[in-house]
């Protein structure tokens, strides 16, 4: 067996040989970047405005923006190196991991959102339970936001100093002096226009690469012939190897799988994460607010081959990728193509579109982080019945606060070996406990408001103590970090959901007139609107949306299952 490494940084030699024409095109993006921010300034007149563009975006927009936010370094560089390691297992994150959790938030979460008038996640828990749970979770999620941001400017540091070489603390404050820039000019407004604007950059830089990839090695047939003589004939399937007890490089059997990824650690992320969820909660009405998933749902279905596709041909053309035997560690797949494949121009595209990910990827976290500090802790719990031009002040504020604080925690992550396993870990801890909150709390009306504050501090605690004592420590052997984090995430919502229920036990819940719009089987005013006029035709209807959705990705496991 090879022996894997998991360096820190890229590799050196991947220098690209950028010239004047890829410096042109990555400064006429950065140009047109604080071009939207200066224009959504506009448009800020209130801290509705700021927080959630007023509520006044159409689905379409909202539903670009939502898959952009979540192009980020996990998207790009993370499922890219996770296929040249595991293969086709990736698919599993799109498949299973994402499209049902976005249905799901579309068709049964988003009407409690929305109807409820909430400006964010954690604030839906101040309704439901009480202000313990809320002030918790809303501490949670700005922590997890700083984190993950962090985690973008690092993995966006290491890309720029290894490709383009700038010193990664030059790459770092400049990247985060731009997302700054036009999220203080414009708010949410600002962060939504520039992400569907990165939407279409980051595409443009990913089918060049993967096209070219696939004609340098032949083909699909060409690249399933070679990674099967190198690795195997499962490390072109989905389930291969997968079943319990049996060894496979991504250390899960198919129950962690669908249990793990498929249900704990993918609602757990997209339907509580407040960086994808506030794109929702800024559309106009009610059903753009529950397409806004949806919508995404459908490339992300197809996303999944533009970022496995380059990992697949970089394991082909490098067979010892990731192992002593080679100087090019996992991270490296995207660039190394980059620099092998890419004619100048097309060069320039591919660096702005790396850019403009991270930099999505950033921006979701920072607004999504000052909307819940400013609104959650700080008008709440801190200066109250302050006027609204305060709040908003504050907001800009705060985010001058939240991206120095991010540039801290991108140091923090470059003491972690690999981007995507930290973040599937930063997941496990804050969206696992947080879902089963909320998924108990929506669908059990006897769930107290005592119950939502500790059964979201035993899900955390319980995921921690899993990953940092049980398997850290060897208690029980986890064959891989991966692995580990889905037992985390299962191990945090058994906990949280035990806690609730005997908590709930033993105090008093709320009456039927508080639950009113926050129960499932209950409705409230923004639950019940009639639709606009032409909101009948079948584009417009989520349940026919959703469903499609998800019978689009089941079909698509088809090719991979033998």
């Amino acid at each position: 067996m090879q022996t894997l490494q998991t360096p820190t940084s890229l590799a050196a030699e991947l220098r690209l040989p950028t010239n004047g024409l890829d410096y042109t095109i990555l400064a006429i993006y950065f140009v047109v970047v604080l071009g939207i921010g200066l224009a959504a300034r506009r448009s800020v007149k209130t801290s509705l405005d700021f927080f959630l563009s007023g509520r006044s975006l159409p689905a379409w927009i909202t539903g670009l923006a939502f898959i952009s936010a979540n192009l980020a370094a996990t998207e790009i560089l993370g499922m890219a190196a996770n296929s040249a390691q595991y293969g086709a297992y990736t698919v599993h994150w799109y498949w299973i991991g994402a499209i049902p959790a976005m249905v799901f938030l579309g068709l049964v979460m988003m009407p409690f959102y929305y109807g409820s008038k909430v400006r964010s996640v954690p604030e839906f828990l101040l309704l439901r339970f009480d202000k313990a749970a809320h002030l918790l979770s809303s501490i949670l999620f700005a922590f997890a936001a700083i984190l993950i941001a962090g985690v973008n400017l690092y993995a966006l540091a290491i890309v720029v100093e290894a490709l383009l070489g700038w010193p990664q603390w030059v790459a770092i404050v400049v990247a985060g002096a731009f997302v700054l820039a036009y999220i203080t000019l414009g708010g949410l407004s600002s962060a939504i226009y520039n992400e569907v604007l990165q939407f279409f950059v980051i595409l443009a830089a990913l089918i060049p690469i993967s096209y070219l990839g696939l004609k340098k090695v032949g083909g699909w047939d060409g690249l399933t012939h070679k990674l099967d003589a190198a690795h195997g004939h499962n490390f072109t399937t989905a389930w291969g190897g997968t079943g319990i007890g049996s060894a496979n490089p991504l250390g899960a059997n198919w129950l962690t799988i669908v249990l793990g990824l498929g249900f704990v650690l993918s609602f757990g992320y997209w339907t509580t994460n407040f960086a994808e969820v506030q794109r929702a909660l800024s559309a106009k009405n009610l059903s753009a607010a529950q397409r806004t998933p949806l919508i995404a749902a459908y490339p992300k279905v197809f996303i999944v081959f533009l970022v496995m596709i380059p990992g697949l041909v970089a394991a082909a053309l490098v067979p010892k990728i990731g192992t002593s035997g080679s100087d090019l560690q996992y991270n490296d797949a995207i660039p190394y193509l980059m620099q092998e494949l890419l004619p100048n121009g097309v060069l320039g595209i591919a660096v702005t579109g790396l850019l403009a990910a991270f930099m999505a990827g950033m921006a979701a976290n920072v607004s999504s982080f000052n909307t819940v500090f400013t609104n959650d802790i700080w008008a709440k719990y801190v200066v109250t019945d302050r006027e609204d031009a305060y709040y908003v002040r504050f907001g800009r504020l705060i985010t001058v606060v939240g991206v120095a604080a991010s540039v801290g925690t991108a140091f923090l992550a470059s003491s972690f070996s690999n981007i995507m396993s930290y973040l599937q870990t930063l997941f496990s801890f804050f969206n696992v406990p947080m879902f089963v909150v909320f998924i108990v709390g929506m669908f059990w009306k006897k769930a107290t408001p005592k119950s939502g504050f500790w059964g979201l501090l035993a899900g955390t605690v319980t995921a921690m103590v899993n990953y940092f004592w049980i398997y850290k420590q060897g208690i029980i052997s986890i064959p891989s970090d991966q692995g580990a984090n889905f037992v985390s995430a299962i191990a945090g919502f058994v906990a949280g959901a035990v806690v609730m229920f005997v908590v709930s036990l033993f105090t008093q819940p709320k009456s039927a007139e508080q639950l009113q719009g926050l129960v499932y089987g209950t409705t409230s005013p923004g639950m019940t609107e009639a639709p606009a006029a032409g909101d009948d035709a079948w584009y417009r209807r989520p349940a026919l949306l959703g469903w499609g959705a998800v019978i689009l990705a089941a079909l698509c496991y088809i090719p991979f299952s033998f």
